[in-house]
């Protein structure tokens, strides 16, 4: 019998050959594999050392062996494919793609210890003239039984040498020139192939960033990865001291991947003051804040909605839920917000007044009463607006952004997307680029209407009946619309409506 420290040794040596079956990815890495079914263009936009490489080069290796996981959600190769990955430069391909694919380079023994496991190479790699120890091209065996062939190549070669053949799949790791972009993308056309960038945006905002955030088209998809994202970058004192650590002009893109703005920032609090755990809220003070949804229709865009509970005492406003939906109908809408807080007024853009071409029905009143025996929001009887009956854009936005810096207005950790476009907000040329920017719109519109929020519980309650509601006369009511007609009353002093009705269940996040 072999000792056991023998044993042990070989153990982690199958475990270091055997990469590819044992590596787990986080869930943004999850989710950006997961869009590989839908989308054939791809951006992983991530901060330093989060994980975005390991990610492309886990996706390649399992395009290149055809050895997928049971389960596994995203893009398949049923035969051999041929591929390229390419980076900054030839060092830097060998030292980043080249080694997390076949191990490190120049080291015998660590040949075969990256994701593409030693005895799937069907051949020697070939070397690279640009530098020591570089491949230019390995040959993987496949599960169908043919051969795939992986292609190093670097920026610093110049678009002619990614003239050629065509490809199916394409990892491009740092921020490559457009017009390598498109040359690359022209390789994939003839075999209906997909390609994946994973990079830090520390160029600002270029032309290939604003494909991905701007220039929406069926097929291209993005993810946004931060440091919160990481969990192998430890508790929250060591993500602190590591965002501290980055030059103040480079923090937001090396931490939060962010694409370098300047003076153009829109929001300039950082981001670790404006975050909170919703588990660390007191739940007293939760259950007595009053509750709003804020709504952006998107009629030419996405629909957001957010929920915010405002603590009048401190004048505090935590922004604890939000959702956002692409291509889908008032009939998808109205179920994901009333799951929010079916109870919570419900404020509006003046966008709401336009009608139907058909029925001409307001689009407020489509939200109110989505179809027959549906139940919908408890929409504000007309638009928002400032109590001075304003609704300038300027004006909410800069409601925003002091809020933010004097620590009065707080996002929950947990909602990614809304962050994602508190960091991207920027202008140009002294305007306001509107360009997904709508969960950002639904806050705007309720921090304008929060005078009409209501303590009010949270989840989709069954539609009120007066038999869940107790009545206190004798009390002025903190609104001045009914919860059941979402009229306004036509007195002074209506009855005050307290919820004794069944209580929803408690949301996942708290």
């Amino acid at each position: 019998m072999k000792p056991l420290s023998k044993q042990i040794a070989e153990a982690r040596q199958a475990r270091r050959g055997n990469k590819l079956e044992t590596w787990l990815p986080y869930p943004k890495q999850t989710e950006f594999l997961r869009l590989g079914a839908t989308c054939d263009e791809r951006m992983l936009r991530a901060g330093n050392q989060l994980g975005k490489s390991d990610a492309g080069a886990y996706e390649t290796a399992l395009h290149l062996t055809g050895r997928y996981p049971p389960d596994w959600p995203g893009r398949r190769f049923t035969r051999p494919i041929r591929a390229w990955c390419a980076g900054e430069s030839t060092v830097a391909v060998r030292d980043i793609m080249q080694s997390k694919l076949c191990g490190r380079a120049g080291v015998a023994d660590e040949f075969g210890t990256g994701f593409i496991p030693r005895e799937l190479f069907a051949d020697k790699p070939s070397l690279s003239h640009g530098a020591t120890d570089a491949y230019d091209t390995i040959q993987v065996r496949h599960v169908s039984g043919g051969v795939s062939t992986l292609t190093f190549k670097s920026y610093e070669q110049g678009r002619t040498k990614f003239q050629g053949e065509p490809i199916d799949w394409l990892w491009l790791d740092e921020e490559c020139p457009m017009d390598i972009y498109s040359e690359c993308r022209t390789r994939l056309a003839a075999t209906k192939g997909a390609s994946i960038c994973t990079f830090t945006p520390l160029k600002g905002r270029t032309d290939l960033v604003n494909r991905f955030d701007r220039e929406e088209a069926p097929g291209r998809c993005l993810v946004v990865m931060t440091v919160y994202d990481a969990p192998h970058l430890g508790d929250a004192k060591a993500v602190a001291k590591l965002i501290a650590s980055y030059p103040a002009h480079e923090r937001d893109a090396r931490s939060y991947g962010t694409p370098m703005q300047g003076s153009g920032r829109v929001f300039l609090t950082p981001e670790e003051e404006i975050r909170f755990d919703p588990a660390m809220l007191p739940p007293p003070v939760l259950a007595n804040s009053a509750k709003l949804i804020g709504l952006d229709f998107g009629i030419s865009h996405a629909f957001a909605a957010v929920l915010i509970a405002w603590d009048r005492d401190v004048d505090v406003i935590h922004v604890i839920d939000a959702v956002k939906m692409v291509g889908l109908t008032k009939l998808q809408h109205v179920p994901a917000v009333r799951r929010m807080s079916s109870r919570a007024p419900v404020a509006w853009p003046h966008d709401g007044h336009a009608r139907d071409k058909g029925s001409g029905e307001e689009l407020a009143e489509q939200y109110r009463d989505p179809m027959p025996g549906m139940p919908g929001l408890n929409m504000l009887p007309e638009h928002a607006t400032f109590e001075d009956g304003g609704y300038s854009f300027e004006a909410g936005l800069a409601e925003l952004v002091t809020r933010f810096e004097t620590g009065r207005l707080k996002i929950a950790a947990h909602l990614s997307e809304l962050l994602d476009e508190y960091r991207d907000l920027h202008r140009e040329n002294g305007l306001v680029v509107k360009v997904r920017d709508d969960l950002l719109s639904a806050l705007r519109i309720a921090v304008m209407a929060r005078r009409f929020a209501k303590v009010v519980p949270l989840g989709d309650l069954p539609e009120p009946s007066r038999n869940n509601w107790k009545i206190h006369h004798d009390r002025s009511a903190s609104s001045d619309f009914d919860v059941f007609s979402g009229k306004p009353f036509e007195n002074d002093r209506p009855p005050m409506r307290e919820w004794i009705g069944p209580t929803p269940p408690r949301p996942e996040w708290l």
